[in-house]
């Protein structure tokens, strides 16, 4: 068993961890960077070790002071949580050769899952259906036009290990194609060191919706069915929910078996996320996520699972808590990001928070590290809240969102709380009639609302 585990992250999934150790009874310690000295973590831990200045790349990003932190400490395991070195298997590698238990999956299964075209390979190899699109890396402008003329028009410019929609790109005919490559590829190499692109058919209006798994070092694997994360700006998600207002039950049930026939193939370690595009009852795989996400609570709520503690028991060794008949879906769930924010541009606006008032009541989660007088830093994501709602059915859980959004009270910065109140309050939020683009869309529409 872990007796004292290192978390490696900050923020609100640092204090999700470090709950988790509180129920289980492990010894937490907790990194920070100087600008995070007086954050509600590095409070809580049981010990916290400075580990840099603030730029993620003197801190959070240095994994020698992260295993150094762990080994004058004396933890057993490390815990990287979202961003930063999660999904970074040469770190996965490091701790395990330095005598640690990584929390997470095995280091070959993140650089399979890092790099986009093998992970499509495998995962047609698999049985998962995927985007039509490139066999590989295109080298050439040739080679690009002549895989577009063959899958038809837009087609999507894609980083190898590409993310958040770095290093992506729209092309809707043959002369923007070139242009669209070279500014890729520079994304690329600016954002993942590796200016490789492939191309993918580009989905016009689709969903997004995702399966969470989780697998045992006893070979045993679950899915705990999806989340619809339609509802992004710029690739990035803003509102999550579960299950799809869209599929029924034997759609959810193929597909969660043909993923976990994969991932047990692959003999896959920890959490995961399978994410596919949906059009027209139909469903194309995109890539794959070894880490907990940011929306990993909504699964929890309509599951009763928790994640973070099964990742934990996971990497300790222990099998999985439940099995796949144990599973089951209650009512509906929703997840909104509160970002530090302008609501109009989604510029950051960091600063220092001076009124704090977070809603409560039934079914109601507020996942934060924030407080009253908190000072968001400007070095890192400006995500400063989770609100998660529950209740019987989607209709009860919208109306619950709408009502938690109005008594959350963020004074002193801007947040996007305006912009997630207009979005619950809109007719086709209500009528589950959105797409990965739908909200871009629709921001002039929504600005009058607020």
């Amino acid at each position: 068993m872990i007796r004292k585990l290192l978390i490696a992250n900050r923020g609100e999934i640092a204090l999700r961890i470090l709950r988790a150790c509180r129920e289980l009874e492990i010894a937490a310690v907790v990194v920070h960077s100087t600008a995070d000295a007086d954050s509600m973590a590095v409070r809580l831990a049981d010990e916290s070790v400075c580990i840099g200045p603030p730029p993620p790349r003197q801190s959070y990003l240095d994994a020698r002071q992260i295993l150094a932190a762990a080994e004058i400490t004396g933890a057993d395991a490390i815990h990287p949580g979202y961003g930063f070195l999660a999904e970074n298997a040469a770190f996965a590698r490091m701790v395990e050769e330095h005598g640690f238990v990584f929390v997470g999956p095995r280091p070959e299964h993140i650089e399979l899952m890092g790099d986009k075209v093998r992970a499509k390979e495998t995962m047609r190899r698999l049985g998962v259906p995927v985007v039509p699109g490139s066999d590989g890396p295109v080298q050439t402008p040739e080679e690009a036009v002549r895989v577009a003329r063959d899958i038809g028009y837009p087609v999507l410019v894609k980083a190898v290990a590409g993310g958040g929609g770095r290093g992506m790109k729209v092309v809707h005919d043959e002369g923007e194609l070139v242009a669209a490559m070279e500014l890729a590829r520079r994304e690329a190499e600016a954002g993942f060191g590796d200016p490789r692109v492939y191309l993918e058919k580009f989905l016009e209006r689709p969903r997004h919706i995702e399966i969470q798994v989780l697998g045992d070092r006893h070979g045993e694997v679950v899915h705990l069915f999806e989340r619809d994360c339609s509802i992004q700006r710029r690739h990035q998600k803003v509102v999550e929910e579960a299950p799809s207002p869209v599929l029924d039950d034997e759609a959810r049930r193929e597909i969660g078996e043909r993923v976990v026939a994969a991932m047990a193939e692959l003999g896959y370690l920890g959490a995961g996320t399978v994410e596919f595009l949906w059009k027209d009852g139909e469903f194309f795989f995109i890539e794959m996520n070894t880490r907990i996400q940011v929306e990993h609570p909504v699964t929890e709520m309509v599951t009763g699972v928790d994640l973070v503690r099964e990742q934990i028991l996971i990497a300790a060794g222990e099998p999985l808590s439940v099995d796949q008949g144990e599973v089951r879906l209650s009512g509906h769930a929703i997840e909104f990001r509160i970002t530090a924010e302008d609501p109009d541009t989604f510029v950051p606006r960091p600063g220092r928070i001076t009124h704090w008032h977070p809603p409560g009541g039934p079914g109601v989660r507020v996942d934060s590290h924030a407080f009253a007088g908190y000072t968001v830093p400007p070095f890192y994501d400006s995500l400063i809240a989770k609100l998660i709602v529950h209740d019987a059915d989607r209709g009860r859980a919208l109306r619950r969102a709408a009502r938690s959004l109005a008594e959350f009270v963020v004074d002193g910065i801007p947040s996007t709380i305006p912009l997630l109140r207009a979005i619950v309050e809109h007719e086709a939020m209500r009528a589950a009639a959105v797409d990965t683009g739908w909200l871009e869309r629709s921001m002039e529409e929504l600005r009058p609302r607020r």
